[in-house]
C-alpha cells in the first residue's frame, strides 16, 4: 500500500518521496544528529597542547587519537549499513547516535593514553554508517533537482559541528579542564536519538533494478543472505562512477582532514596562540569550509543542470584550487596574517566535494542499496582519507617539522582532480542502468511504538 501525503507520487525522482514537511524535518533531524557526530569526533582536536602537555605523548600519538575513529568507522560502516538498508534507517541511526554519545561521555573518565584511544574507537564504533545511512534517507526523501544542495547542507553539519567541537573543546578545557569537555558535548545527542523517532523512512525495496532481466533461479538465490550479499557487493562493484569518486574523494579528505586536525596545534606553535585561541581561529577556518559546502553544492548543481555528468570535472577543478593555496599558505614565505587569510581562503574550498561527490553516488546506486553504496563511499572515505590526514601529518611532524608536512599533504588534492575526470567517462551509463526504479515509504517508528503501547 501506498503511504505517500500530499499526493505526492512515488517513484518520481522529482518530486518528494514524502510531503515536504516531513522532508525537512528528517533532514532537520539528520542534520542536528551529523553536527553532534562532528562535535564529538573533533572536540578533542583543540585539546591536543593540554593532553601533550598533561601526558607527555607525540604528534603521532595525538593524529592517532584523530584517526582511530575513521578507521572504526571505515570498518563498519558496510556491515552497518547492510543492516539499514535492509531493515530500518531510523532504527540503524537511533542506536548509532546512542552509542557514539555515551562513549564521547566516557572519554572523561580516562586516565591515560590507552584509556582514551579504546574510548574514542568506541565513539567511532557508535558513528560507524551514520553519515552513509543518514545521507541515503534524505537523498531519497528529497527530488533528484535538489540532491547536491541538500546533501552539501547535510555535510555542512560536520563542518559546522567541527567548528564547536573545537571552539567549546577549547573554551571548556580553560574553566575547567579538558576532559569535562567531553562530557559537555555528549548529552545532546542523547536527546536527538529519542526525537529521530518520528523520523520518517522508505520501505525496503527490491534490489533489481529490471526484474524482466533477471531468471527465476537469479531471483531466489537473492533470497538467502549470500545471495543478497553476492548481488549487492557485485553491482557496486560494476558502478565504475561509484569506485572512482569514492577514491578521489578520500583523496580529497586527506588534504581537509590535516588541517582541520593539526590547525590548531600549528597556531599554537607557530603564531604563538593560546589553546583557546587557536581553537576559535581553526573555528573560523571550518565554518568558512562549512559555508564553502553549500555554496560550491548549489554553484555544482546549476552548472551541471542540463549535462550531470559535468558535476564531475567541477569537483576536479575544486581539488586543484584547494591543493595549490594550502601549499602557498604553508610552503610559500607567507606569515603572521597573511598565511592565516590563505589558509581561511583554502578552507572554502577543502571541503567543497562532500555535497556533491554523495549525491552523485546516490545517482548511480540502486536504492534499495543506497545506505551500502553510501557505506562504501563512507569506508574509502574514512580509511584512506580522514584517517590517512592526521596519522600522516603527525608522522611527517615528527621527522621535519609540522609546517613542512602541512606544505606537502596537499598533493593528495592534485590526485583527487585526476580521479574525478577518470570518473566522468562511466557516470552517464551508470545512471541510466537504475533509471526505471520505483519507490514507496513507510510509516513513522513512533507510530508503531504508540500503537504497540496501545495494545
Amino acid at each position: 500500500m501506498n503511504v505517500i501525503p500530499d499526493g505526492l507520487r512515488a517513484g518520481n525522482d522529482d518530486d518528494y518521496l514524502i510531503s515536504k514537511r516531513q522532508a525537512w524535518f528528517a533532514f532537520a533531524m539528520t542534520f542536528a544528529l551529523m553536527m553532534f557526530d562532528y562535535i564529538d569526533r573533533q572536540v578533542i582536536v583543540s585539546l591536543f597542547p593540554h593532553i601533550k602537555s598533561e601526558w607527555n605523548l607525540s604528534d603521532k600519538q595525538l593524529g592517532s587519537l584523530v584517526s582511530i575513529i575513521s578507521i572504526v568507522v571505515g570498518v563498519g560502516g558496510i556491515p552497518v549499513a547492510l543492516v539499514a538498508d535492509r531493515v530500518s534507517r531510523v532504527k540503524s541511526i537511533v542506536v548509532m547516535s546512542t552509542v557514539w554519545s555515551l562513549a564521547t561521555i566516557s572519554c572523561m573518565f580516562t586516565a591515560n593514553f590507552g584509556q582514551l584511544f579504546a574510548a574514542r574507537a568506541v565513539v567511532g564504533a557508535g558513528e560507524t554508517g551514520y553519515g552513509s545511512v543518514g545521507a541515503a534517507l534524505i537523498a531519497t526523501l528529497f527530488p533528484k533537482r535538489l540532491r547536491s544542495a541538500v546533501l552539501g547542507a547535510f555535510f555542512a553539519a560536520a563542518s559546522l559541528g567541527a567548528v564547536l567541537g573545537v571552539v567549546l573543546g577549547g573554551v571548556i578545557a580553560a574553566h575547567w579542564g579538558w576532559k569535562a569537555a567531553f562530557g559537555v558535548v555528549g548529552v545532546p545527542g542523547l536527546v536527538l536519538a529519542l526525537l529521530y523517532l518520528f523520523v520518517r523512512d522508505y520501505k525496503t525495496v527490491a534490489l533489481t533494478p529490471k526484474v524482466s532481466q533477471v531468471s527465476q533461479v537469479s531471483q531466489a538465490s537473492r533470497q538467502s543472505l549470500g545471495g543478497t550479499l553476492k548481488h549487492i557487493f557485485g553491482t557496486l562493484a560494476r558502478t565504475r562512477t561509484l569506485l572512482w569518486a569514492c577514491i578521489a574523494g578520500a583523496m580529497q579528505l586527506v588534504t581537509m582532514s590535516a588541517v582541520t586536525a593539526w590547525l590548531p596545534s600549528f597556531l599554537n606553535r607557530f603564531h604563538g596562540m593560546t589553546p583557546a585561541a587557536a581553537g576559535k581561529q581553526t573555528a573560523l577556518v571550518i565554518l568558512v569550509s562549512a559555508v564553502g559546502v553549500i555554496f560550491w553544492g548549489i554553484v555544482v548543481d546549476r552548472l551541471a543542470r542540463r549535462q550531470p555528468h559535468n558535476k564531475l570535472p567541477a569537483l576536479s577543478v575544486l581539488c586543484v584550487a584547494t591543493a595549490v593555496i594550502f601549499m602557498i599558505a604553508f610552503g610559500g614565505s607567507y606569515t603572521g596574517d597573511a598565511q592565516f587569510k590563505l589558509i581561511v581562503f583554502g578552507g572554502f574550498f577543502m571541503t567543497s566535494i562532500m555535497g556533491v561527490i554523495t549525491g552523485i553516488a546516490m545517482d548511480v546506486i540502486h536504492p534499495g542499496m543506497r545506505s551500502t553504496g553510501a557505506a562504501v563511499l563512507a569506508v574509502i572515505l574514512n580509511l584512506l582519507g580522514l584517517a590517512v590526514g592526521p596519522f600522516l601529518t603527525g608522522v611527517l611532524s615528527d621527522k621535519w617539522g609540522l609546517q613542512q608536512a602541512l606544505a606537502i599533504v596537499p598533493l593528495a588534492s592534485i590526485l583527487a582532480a585526476v580521479l574525478f575526470l577518470i570518473a566522468m567517462r562511466t557516470y552517464d551509463a551508470d545512471v541510466a542502468r537504475i533509471s526505471d526504479v520505483k519507490l514507496d515509504v513507510a510509516p513513522p517508528l513512533a507510530g508503531h511504538l504508540n500503537t504497540g503501547a496501545a495494545a
